[in-house]
């Protein structure tokens, strides 16, 4: 579901759903995306409420599971956002997303190891997913697996060249890898992408170039 720009649109469209669903409390849809524009308005509670009840009412509601899971995420309740995504994933095995999920909360949770290992089950599920080889480089290099790092970095470049993301990953990569005259063009290619990149790299880079 698109962003809604503007607040008064928002407020039109929270409106309009509040009253399907009060209409139609059954409205699994209505009331996934009330849940969707509570989150976008910055009303949390209600937007867990919302999808919650859309997944009690349809226990298949992949989407609901998702989209919960990135609110619990977002508010630091890893352990529910990880029990959403397995649960998706319980329904539909090769759901490339649920698995770029997983891999971002153990993360999040310092489990590295496992990170990777999702981040490879979203790839071999679609190869051509640009956020798994994005975060794959980023746990490669916690895991100080550096030539795996720019290895993943440079295939998410190749899927995107223009992700300022991926070319700034691809710099972080390279400096770990001590290839640093190539960090420092990727570095330059990440901010014309419109990245800002972080300054302590910036210096730790310029020391070591001299």
């Amino acid at each position: 579901m698109a962003e809604v720009e503007k607040t008064a649109d928002l407020a039109t469209v929270i409106s309009d759903l509040e009253k399907v669903v009060e209409e139609k409390p059954e409205n699994v849809v209505a009331r996934h995306h009330l849940g969707l524009v509570y989150r976008q308005a910055g009303r949390i509670d209600e937007a867990i409420t919302q999808l919650q009840k859309a997944i009690e009412l349809d226990n298949q509601s992949m989407e609901s599971m998702i989209n919960l899971g990135a609110i619990y995420f977002d508010i630091g309740e890893t352990d529910k956002a990880l029990a959403l995504n397995q649960q998706a994933l319980s329904i539909s095995p090769k759901m490339a997303e649920a698995h770029v999920n997983i891999g971002l909360i153990y993360q999040q949770q310092s489990r590295v190891a496992e990170s990777i290992e999702s981040y490879l089950k979203a790839i071999e599920i679609d190869p051509k997913l640009l956020t798994a080889w994005i975060n794959l480089t980023s746990a490669y290099t916690m895991s100080e697996e550096d030539a795996k790092a720019v290895e993943a970095a440079r295939q998410a470049v190749t899927l995107e060249p223009e992700s300022a993301m991926a070319m700034n990953n691809l710099a972080v990569a390279l400096y770990f890898q001590g290839s640093y005259e190539e960090s420092h063009e990727s570095m330059e290619k990440a901010k014309a992408l419109g990245y800002s990149v972080d300054s302590r790299f910036v210096a730790a880079l310029q020391e070591k170039l001299g």
